[in-house]
């Protein structure tokens, strides 16, 4: 009798060892669904660098002893594409996706994976948006099955316009930006924040192009001279941004530039020298952060001979190691419930995975285009210049309120 309840005894400790490591040793497979030809080709190479990069350091060290594979599908920025894409990494056993270049695309993954979940239970995917960041995924469009790591436009666009109400110099705005959700919500919500914090600024000119089309940008250019901005608002990224400043340096164009993506592939050669303490970027990252970020940007540029500014991409791998630990499994049913509402130390201290819209809460910095100097080192695409910070926003001055209604399975 008394071996019969040892022998019981003995079974339920190993069950127990084996379900607190239950995940330990399992290859985790994420999907990255984004753009690797086209104009945009450029920008997601580098992402799909980044994201290897990061699946390798943290398959190394990560509290949950898994390990990081990472398949790539080019969806040239179409969202027929990245479905096709998605189905694809599904038939491979995917339960994890990422995508962040386009708004469009996030939100067709968005309602794909959501149709997917509710017909296919024991089958879950989870998408990681890392770099789309349209507000209504966090608000009237917010899933279960979507978490974003990246800050939306309306927590950039409240950092960015604290900055400018104490901005004498900044008189007459003009917004330019890509026809499609993401840049019509810079537009909005920068209207919005001018009229609420500086009544006095005149929006002269207001306009929007086709996204990753455009080749030459001096006919906006020159609209801008004509309009007598002295400042412009752009949330555009990619080819997008790097033609719109190569424009304005030819056109002579000397007003100040307030963006999202200054230190995106092709921008910093864009601007050469030129725009030195005219150029901003708000972001959540940038190019002289110090600490463990440094040293990954170094090693990254040694290995790879680019530069690394997709900083949301080790928050991803972070918190998803994290939660696969406290949740003991990588089934994506069991390991959302402990994300959403997730505390932990990125490389800009500690964030969190908000529990109400899936929203990462964390400061974001306002950068100006510079000389590198012994402070500011870091010259990205070998330029001699850098993006110097600024000002931090901590996470209670960046963060915005939520409308988001959660729909949780059960």
């Amino acid at each position: 009798m008394k071996l019969a309840i040892k022998s019981v005894a003995f079974c339920a400790a190993l069950v127990c060892a084996f379900s607190a490591f239950a995940q330990k040793g399992e290859t985790v497979k994420i999907a990255l669904i984004d753009p690797q030809t086209g104009l945009m080709g450029p920008l997601g190479t580098n992402q799909l660098r980044s994201f290897q990069y990061f699946a390798d350091k943290f398959s190394q060290n990560n509290p949950a002893g898994v390990k990081f594979e990472l398949v790539a599908f080019d969806n040239k920025l179409s969202p027929a594409e990245s479905l096709n894409a998605l189905k694809a990494a599904m038939d491979q056993g995917v339960r994890y996706i990422t995508q962040g270049n386009g708004s469009s695309v996030a939100g067709a993954l968005i309602e794909a994976v959501n149709k997917h979940n509710e017909r296919n239970p024991g089958k879950e995917v989870m998408f990681l948006n890392y770099a789309a960041v349209d507000p209504d995924f966090t608000n009237s469009k917010c899933s279960y099955w979507h978490f974003r790591f990246d800050a939306d436009t309306s927590m950039k666009i409240e950092a960015l316009t604290t900055f400018m109400k104490d901005q004498a110099d900044v008189k007459k705005v003009f917004l330019l930006n890509q026809n499609y959700s993401h840049g019509q919500q810079v537009a909005r919500f920068a209207k919005e924040n001018l009229a609420r914090k500086r009544p006095d600024v005149q929006i002269v000119g207001e306009d929007l192009h086709p996204l990753a089309q455009v080749r030459d940008f001096a006919p906006y250019i020159a609209k801008i001279k004509a309009s007598g901005a002295d400042t412009v608002i752009t949330g555009n990224w990619g080819s997008d941004l790097a033609l719109l400043i190569k424009a304005a340096n030819e056109g002579g164009y000397n007003g100040k530039f307030y963006t999202y993506y200054t230190g995106v592939t092709g921008t910093p050669t864009a601007l050469g020298t030129g725009g030195e303490g005219r150029v901003f970027q708000i972001a959540y990252q940038h190019y002289n952060m110090g600490g463990q970020m440094q040293k990954w940007m170094e090693e990254f540029r040694t290995k790879y001979k680019d530069d690394m500014f997709t900083g949301s991409i080790p928050q991803v791998y972070t918190a998803l190691s994290e939660a696969m630990a406290k949740a003991k499994s990588t089934d994506p049913v069991k390991v959302a419930p402990v994300l959403e509402g997730l505390k932990f130390t990125g490389f800009s201290g500690e964030v969190e995975m908000r529990k109400t819209d899936h929203q990462l809460q964390q400061p974001l910095f306002l950068t100006v285009w510079q000389k590198a100097d012994k402070k500011y080192p870091y010259s990205p695409e070998n330029t001699g210049m850098t993006l110097a910070p600024v000002k931090e926003f901590p996470s209670y001055v960046s963060s915005t309120p939520t409308s988001c209604q959660m729909k949780r399975p059960g």
